[in-house]
């Protein structure tokens, strides 16, 4: 069903592969992650589509992963080059339009930021209320869901005078009403519901939604926090450096050091080494962690070709790190040696990790790490750097995140980094 759903997107992202490589036209207008005319046309007439086809298709590309655009050229996705092999990949990928389908269809205009803000937040307990229904669900018992659920956020956000009031005697605070949903929620449920019929999150149709398999599937990943299981280590020592990397993605830090020697001990170095970097270079940022870990079980025999790295961006603050360390730097002290953009950009690819491999709360946790005194001050810095996860990254962590404030913020930024602004 995810192949199904991101069959056209990842046309089109193959078409951009093929068409838009090194030496092609650009793929995008001034620097902006939308489109060109010229090339959307191109697109179209190669692939019989209409111009607006190639367009939303290549949004929902994006918003999967399938392509990053750097500027004024895009590239293809580490997901679309793992498509054919890698079913995770498809289901990740699918995952990170599904968490996006606020930014899958225009929302409705006339309502303020805020309303639409408690929507998004409060749409979570809806899509429980599907998964637990298992069939179909008229829209006005959602609509009294969603009216409950944006009361209660307001409730949460109630604020309570304990000051002194003058000539009253002393009694209890009361809390300041709540005040009533003071504009129709009927229209902005109506996108919500339409926005993930889009992403295949639900079917909706005749006055009722229901989940989609793979929309049920979603929403009990959510609910459960159901990770990956790790590969047994026994295996590892026989698998590419990629696949024995995955196997140990969930190992304690010890264990997963001890299969590192044993992989290690396996082969040659230089190769090993050799291998490992390029699974650093992939676009999965657990993996390029995890690759740098194993570097530092390689030690010394591995610097000549970490310092090589310093000159690819996507490696560099990692091989800062581990030149820092194998240098004798303390390793809580050894980010010092990173610029605020490469801390940053170190920052996002980290989150990214999280996004696709962790839960929730570790990505909160990493929220915690980072460099920047404020909120808006990280979201500033993270749209800067460019880093190509980025909008996945800050919707994610929206999604996470309990304050409808702070969550309503990052969607903003998410959603100009989507559109370019």
């Amino acid at each position: 069903m995810a192949r199904s759903v991101l069959a056209a997107a990842a046309r089109v992202a193959r078409w951009a592969d093929r068409a838009l490589g090194p030496g092609g036209d650009s793929a995008t207008a001034d620097g902006k992650a939308t489109l060109s005319d010229a090339t959307a046309r191109r697109a179209a007439d190669a692939l019989g589509l209409t111009v607006d086809q190639v367009c939303a298709d290549w949004d929902t590309a994006r918003l999967a992963g399938l392509i990053e655009v750097h500027g004024d050229s895009a590239r293809p996705g580490w997901r679309l080059r793992a498509w054919d092999r890698d079913d995770s990949a498809v289901l990740r990928g699918w995952v990170a339009l599904c968490d996006a389908w606020s930014l899958a269809c225009p929302e409705p205009e006339d309502y303020e930021p805020a309303a639409v803000a408690e929507v998004v937040t409060a749409m979570p307990q809806v899509l429980s209320f599907l998964q637990l229904s298992a069939g179909p669900v008229p829209v006005p018992q959602l609509l009294d869901l969603l009216e409950q659920r944006v009361n209660e956020l307001r409730t949460e956000r109630c604020e309570v005078d304990y000051g002194p009031r003058p000539d009253t005697p002393a009694v209890a605070p009361e809390p300041r009403p709540v005040p009533a949903v003071d504009a129709p929620l009927r229209p902005l449920l109506d996108w919500a519901l339409r926005a993930l019929a889009s992403v295949g999150a639900l079917t909706y149709g005749d006055g009722q939604a229901t989940l989609t398999p793979l929309g049920s599937w979603a929403v009990w990943v959510k609910l459960e926090q159901i990770c990956v299981a790790a590969q047994s280590p026994a295996g590892n020592i026989e698998q590419g450096a990629e696949d024995m990397l995955r196997g140990c993605a969930r190992l304690r830090p010890a264990a997963a050091r001890a299969e590192y020697r044993a992989w290690l001990a396996a082969r040659p170095v230089g190769s090993a080494v050799t291998e490992l970097i390029a699974a650093a270079r992939g676009e999965d940022a657990l993996l390029r962690g995890l690759a740098f870990e194993a570097l530092r079980v390689v030690g010394g025999p591995a610097e000549p070709e970490v310092r090589a790295a310093l000159d690819e961006p996507t490696l560099r603050p990692y091989a800062l790190l581990w030149l820092a360390e194998h240098d004798g730097a303390d390793p809580e002290d050894a980010h010092e040696v990173l610029t605020r953009e490469e801390a940053t950009w170190l920052w996002v690819d980290t989150a990214a990790a999280v996004a696709d491999h962790g839960e929730a709360p570790l990505l909160l946790r990493h929220l915690e790490t980072a460099v920047q005194p404020t909120v808006p001050a990280l979201l500033d810095e993270v749209r800067a750097v460019g880093h190509p996860r980025t909008v996945q990254v800050l919707v994610a962590l929206a999604a996470a995140h309990p304050d409808p404030a702070f969550a309503k913020a990052v969607r903003r930024a998410a959603f100009q980094v989507h559109t370019g602004g």
